[in-house]
């Protein structure tokens, strides 16, 4: 495999910053749409959760790029990215593809922490309501962000799973808390979907990357387990998704909110259908990227009909 990207050019830091892959940052479409509507168009609003998705994107480009570069050094990356596997795109990976060096990547990773988190203080100040849980939260998140596979490498510690969906749960609540300064049970409830769309395709970039994962030591539920086992996981995960789509009436949604939602557990279905039944791991990743991105349109529609 090859890559046609300049070493130390603009390119190579997009590609480590992977500003292609936005399904976090969709979050502030659905806490925008779960707002009142006399607070959609509000200034003070909408400046706060415009600024809170600039550090948002900081923290994530951060964090991926210290990800990268721990996956350079322990080799998971080389293994996985090798030329047995033609389907994983090299320059993706700007080290293992030799575009960027150690010390280029950990200055922007760090440049980009810490510019993240001025921008997050900013959001704080400028926001209508700062109730501290909503303070501690994002105080939490950009912490544990850095942390996933640097310093006390979070993801190294069988806390990927968990992570990858909390991050998504933290990126509605908190900038949904800084706008109205509470939270209510389809709030909560649509966080907890919207999390699951994440970790519902970093599940199986876990399965693919099993051997190079085990390599290292990286406690993933697939380098753990049997393939039985993690497909066993990987289906309660997505039946715990049907569940909350399913329970969202419960906790003051629309009747119809299920069915509303029937593109997304029929995608789902077809996902597990592609990944464990036709063996294809990286096409059911790319069905489970599909997924989130119909399930955000969805809610979106579905909240500015009855908000």
């Amino acid at each position: 495999m090859t890559t046609t990207i300049a070493p130390g050019s603009t390119g190579a830091y997009v590609k480590l910053a992977k500003l292609d892959i936005v399904d976090y940052y969709l979050g502030v479409l659905v806490v925008w749409a779960l707002l009142a509507p006399a607070l959609r168009l509000d200034v003070g609003v909408l400046t706060t959760m415009g600024v809170f998705l600039v550090g948002e994107v900081l923290v994530i480009v951060a964090m991926v790029a210290l990800d990268d570069l721990t996956g350079y050094r322990d080799g998971s990356d080389i293994h996985n990215y090798a030329p047995d596997a033609p389907a994983r795109k090299l320059d993706r990976k700007p080290l293992v593809a030799g575009t960027l060096t150690e010390p280029q990547v950990l200055r922007f990773a760090l440049i980009t922490a810490v510019v993240g988190a001025a921008v997050w203080l900013g959001a704080l100040a400028v926001a209508p309501h700062r109730p501290v849980w909503t303070i501690a939260l994002v105080a939490v998140t950009y912490c544990f962000a850095l942390q996933y596979s640097w310093g006390v490498k979070l993801s190294y510690r069988g806390f990927q799973e968990f992570f990858l969906a909390a991050l998504g749960w933290a990126l509605v609540l908190a900038p949904y808390g800084l706008a109205t300064g509470r939270v209510d049970g389809v709030v909560v409830v649509q966080a907890l979907i919207f999390g699951l769309g994440p970790l519902l395709f970093g599940v199986y970039s876990n399965t693919n990357d099993v051997e190079g994962d085990r390599r290292v030591g990286r406690p993933t539920v697939a380098a753990l387990t049997t393939p039985r086992g993690n497909r066993t996981f990987v289906r309660a995960v997505s039946a715990c998704e049907l569940l909350l789509i399913l329970a969202l009436p419960l906790v003051g949604g629309p009747w119809w909110f299920p069915l509303a939602l029937l593109p997304t557990i029929l995608l789902r279905a077809k996902q597990l259908r592609v990944g464990f039944g036709e063996g294809d791991i990286l096409r059911a990743r790319r069905i489970g990227i599909d997924v989130h991105r119909v399930t955000v349109v969805t809610l979106v529609v579905v909240n500015l009909v009855v908000r």
